[in-house]
């Protein structure tokens, strides 16, 4: 059992079926059953046989589709599979209740393990990369490369357009928050979220802003959304207080893996300053600043992102393993 393993619990509840979840072209979807867990994958088939396997962990209110946009562009590069988080995406809750940045560190573990498909190139953005990063530090077994997307790591000034996030953590504010915001159409929260998110929000085609309209619609009817949300902001928190050996900051020390580091200039979640300290606690670090990027670069600027992939995968001889086929733009 690793250091982040529980003994095994209760097998997971079966959440209710509330819409159907989007499938982009070319992915599939699957359930996996684990101990206390159950977890939807995308993935895309393999261009063929032998590529690396790639893990992709989403942010907080994310899920696997917030990678589709990445994925087929490292087709050639590597096997892609995106997982939804417990209380995620079309991932149920937990049966422990445990959103800790070290609980869903134990659901990718438990994944990894039980497929081993490891070391993978292991991908995470905001919450998912503090998650990425807990997982890299305990399990350096289990991860080839770590790219990181605007990672929630612990900041002494939280930016300000982050307080209403960081205020979901406290006990009580998000029932009060969805009475608050009842009256609220699917579409204007999705324009809320694209404002915060994206470095230029018209970005979004509107075949995209529909897509996110129907998931908002499908969230918001899952009796437990908010509180996996509430949750999981809490155990952001909480990690930005833990010290020691347990803190993100010195277990982002702990990392091995070469690590690319992806920070938006206009991001409001996570400070751009903080991309300079990240690049020196990762002893293996490359760092890309895109200056019109918000908090989901791979969503903005997914061609940008795939370059400094590949150029990570050259520049640490893991390019060698993927055959002939490059990464399309």
């Amino acid at each position: 059992m690793s250091s982040t393993e529980l003994p095994s619990v209760l097998a997971t509840s079966v959440a209710p079926r509330v819409g159907t979840v989007r499938v982009a072209a070319g992915e599939r979807l699957r359930t996996v059953g684990l101990p206390g867990i159950t977890l939807t994958v995308r993935s895309r088939p393999p261009v063929r046989e032998g590529l690396p396997p790639a893990l992709y962990v989403h942010g907080l209110g994310g899920s696997s589709q917030n990678w589709s946009a990445l994925m087929p562009l490292l087709d050639g590069l590597v096997e892609s599979e995106a997982v939804d988080l417990p209380g995620f995406g079309d991932s149920p809750p937990p049966d422990d209740s445990d959103y800790s940045v070290t609980g869903h560190a134990r659901a990718v573990i438990r994944f990894l393990d039980a497929a081993e498909r490891g070391p993978v190139h292991l991908f995470g953005n905001s919450l998912g990369g503090a998650v990425t990063t807990r997982v890299a530090a305990v399990r350096p077994d289990l991860v080839r490369t770590l790219t990181l997307v605007s990672p929630a790591l612990p900041e002494i000034r939280v930016q300000r357009s982050a307080v209403p996030t960081a205020l979901l953590a406290l006990p009580g504010v998000a029932g009060l928050f969805t009475r608050f915001t009842r009256g609220w159409s699917a579409e204007q929260r999705v324009r809320g979220v694209t404002a915060l998110c994206y470095g230029d929000p018209g970005m979004v085609t509107p075949e995209g802003f529909r897509n996110a309209v129907e998931e908002m619609e499908r969230r918001l009817a899952l009796p437990y959304f908010w509180d996996a949300m509430a949750r999981s902001a809490r155990g952001i928190v909480n990690a930005y207080t833990l010290g020691g050996q347990h803190g993100l900051w010195r277990q982002a020390e702990r990392v091995l893996a070469p690590t690319l580091l992806v920070y938006g200039a206009r991001d409001q979640l996570v400070s751009y300053r903080m991309a300079q300290r990240a690049a020196r606690a990762f002893r293996d670090s490359r760092l890309l600043t895109l200056p019109d990027a918000g908090h989901v670069a791979m969503m903005e600027y997914p061609e940008t992102v795939a370059t400094a992939f590949r150029e990570l995968l050259a520049d640490t001889g893991e390019l060698a393993d993927t055959g002939p086929t490059s990464a399309r733009s």
